[in-house]
């Protein structure tokens, strides 16, 4: 449907075909720079030309009904369908009102040029900037290695350290710019979701209400208005919760523990160089190599072609694999492996003595295994304590905080966090805390709530029932994603279900009080998604999925009569979305067809404290 997604893991790697998705995301960025390009000189001859004011609308709605959004994953949340289909909303109705002969409206530079100009000076331009960067350490580190594989291993000790130092300085940097580069590339593809719409949307409400419209077609626009204006508010703060993610993710994967873990989890594979019989005597090929373990074959690609023939790739079946003495060779980090298809050894050499000792691990080599350590993170266990605390939390909550604005949203101090959850939890006396009666105030007994869910040792809705909750999120038939959710719900451990069921039953009662805590269940569902769900590998596709985490939480919510008062209906059927019998509660906005929300948008003002720990 869109590109895939771009992991940090493959910025290590740094493959052939992370090269060509790169590509393929930067001829995006290209696309999208020249459509702002397109759409500010159309919106400026708006402005400035009066006399041929309809000729720059109409030019203006069509560049808008041109363009389509690309995106990251394979499934769009309704919010992000509503979105996609605006722009060709807004040329059917700029077209539409072009018989008016509409004045210019005086601020519309402020609303449309400088906003979009700010993100093309903020976002593209940082990212070209990201990019110069990242395609400048990459020549200089991969300049630096073929230095490095050809110092001879007679050199003295002292310069073959320093020259491993100096290649390390290499490799760091160039790994940091292109986890930055990729994290920027991410980032540009989110916001233009709703940077690119917002000042578009601003500016034809200016057109349209301040110029001598009919009051018909005025009325008209307000409710699509509200309603995109929420999409977007709602796609906004899906941003944000997957941005504080997607940043943690960030940091970890550039911590070098990190990248030995990533060797235990994926295949092998990297850049060998490979000894080869040319024309010419001797030679060193470089090859990008992946090793499946399973039947012990690794495939070569050859990065380097010969003159005269083309080489496709290779693939071997390994018999063995011996490390190569220092003594019988002029290279360093070389090993030779046997296989069925050759009759004489393969030498390869590896970029460094760690990616040799990884290589000839995977291989079952006779270099030594090394592991890195593993910290194992304090884990809180779903006993009769956990649900006394969780209980009690709720019960203060719902005495002194259901009407508080932002309740959830905003953070208490993580001092008082800590020492909450350590009193409570003291295993000389547990439990005994009266919330009522001690000194802690809302957004601390909120955030404790969510750090006791957050560190479960298993998510509250199970990671094995993961994977059918995201694909029961994503259906467009929203008959099938209710009943889906109801069946999935009654797979979770009969404490888990109890657990969730109290704490939405809980949620379910402070959005009641939307209208003075403005948490409504989009809003709160973007808190509780990551909370109660979570991939059991942190991915940046994991990230960009908790969207469809905050829908299944916000469906828990909206439904919770339904889903927990009654038992689903049992089918043995195959997961696939029956035909619409009910008529559908949110279908995607169109000019024609705009049904009510039952709930308002949040203000820009309202949260300036998002969460970020809990």
């Amino acid at each position: 449907m869109g590109h895939p997604p771009l992991e940090f893991s493959d910025c290590y790697l740094d493959s052939p075909d992370f090269r060509e998705t790169l590509k393929c995301y930067e001829v995006e960025l290209e696309r999208t720079s020249k459509f702002l390009k397109e759409l500010i000189k159309d919106g400026n001859s708006v402005i400035t030309a009066i006399k041929g004011y309809s000729l720059a609308v109409q030019k203006f709605s069509q560049t808008l009904g041109m363009f389509q959004f690309d995106v990251i994953g394979d499934s769009l949340t309704d919010d992000e369908i509503n979105i996609a289909q605006s722009f060709q909303e807004f040329a059917g109705l700029l077209q539409e009102v072009e018989h008016d002969r509409m004045m210019l409206v005086q601020n519309a530079s402020d609303l449309l040029i400088k906003p979009l100009e700010k993100f093309r000076k903020d976002q593209l331009a940082v990212t070209k900037e990201k990019r110069k960067k990242f395609e400048k350490d990459s020549e200089k580190y991969y300049s630096q290695v073929d230095k490095h594989l050809n110092l001879s291993s007679k050199k003295k000790e002292s310069q073959l350290q320093e020259a491993d130092e100096l290649l390390d300085r290499e490799r760091v940097n160039f790994y940091e710019s292109s986890v930055d580069y990729v994290y920027q590339i991410h980032q540009v593809q989110d916001r233009k979701k709703f940077d690119v719409v917002e000042p578009v949307l601003a500016f034809l409400h200016s057109v349209l209400t301040l110029n001598n419209l009919t009051v018909e077609m005025t009325q008209d626009f307000m409710p699509y208005k509200q309603e995109l204006q929420l999409s977007l508010q709602n796609t906004r703060n899906h941003y944000e919760s997957t941005r504080e993610e997607m940043e943690e993710l960030m940091k970890r994967m550039k911590h070098p523990s990190q990248i030995y873990k990533m060797h235990s989890i994926l295949p092998m594979e990297g850049y060998l160089y490979c000894q080869e019989k040319w024309a010419l005597g001797m030679t060193w090929v470089k090859y990008y190599c992946k090793y499946h373990k399973e039947g012990r074959l690794l495939f070569m690609v050859p990065c380097e072609q010969k003159p005269t023939t083309k080489q496709g790739p290779t693939q071997l079946t390994l018999k063995s694999c011996i490390r190569r003495k220092t003594e019988s060779i002029d290279k360093r980090f070389c090993f030779d492996v046997e296989t069925n298809e050759r009759n004489t050894p393969v030498t390869f050499q590896a970029l460094s003595e760690g990616d040799r000792k990884l290589w000839m691990e995977a291989m079952d080599g006779k270099e030594p295994i090394y592991h890195s350590p593993i910290h194992k993170q304090a884990e809180m266990e779903m006993n009769e304590i956990g649900f006394k605390f969780v209980r009690k939390c709720i019960n203060y909550i719902d005495t002194k905080g259901v009407s508080q604005e932002g309740v959830y949203r905003t953070v208490g101090s993580n001092i008082q966090v800590q020492k909450l959850i350590n009193t409570f939890f003291d295993p000389t006396n547990p439990g005994d805390v009266d919330l009522q009666s001690s000194d802690c105030d809302v957004k601390t007994i909120t955030s404790a709530l969510k750090f006791y869910l957050r560190s479960l040792s298993e998510p509250l809705m199970t990671y094995s029932l993961h994977r059918d909750l995201m694909c029961a999120a994503k259906s467009d038939n929203l008959d099938f994603r209710l009943s889906e959710i109801h069946l999935l719900t009654y797979k979770l451990p009969e404490k888990n279900r109890e657990m969730l069921e109290l704490l939405i039953k809980h949620l379910v009662n402070v959005c009641s009080h939307s209208e003075e805590n403005l948490m409504t269940p989009s809003n709160m569902a973007v808190v509780f998604g990551p909370t109660l769900m979570r991939a059991k590998e942190e991915t940046v596709a994991a990230m960009l999925d908790i969207k469809f985490q905050n829908i299944v939480v916000e469906i828990l919510i909206e439904d919770y009569k339904k889903i927990f008062s009654n038992m689903p209906e049992d089918s043995t059927a195959p997961p696939v979305p029956p035909p619409r019998i009910t008529p559908r509660k949110r279908q995607p906005i169109t000019i024609s067809k705009r049904p009510p929300r039952v709930y308002q948008a949040l203000s820009h003002h309202v949260f300036q404290h998002t969460e970020s720990n809990y």
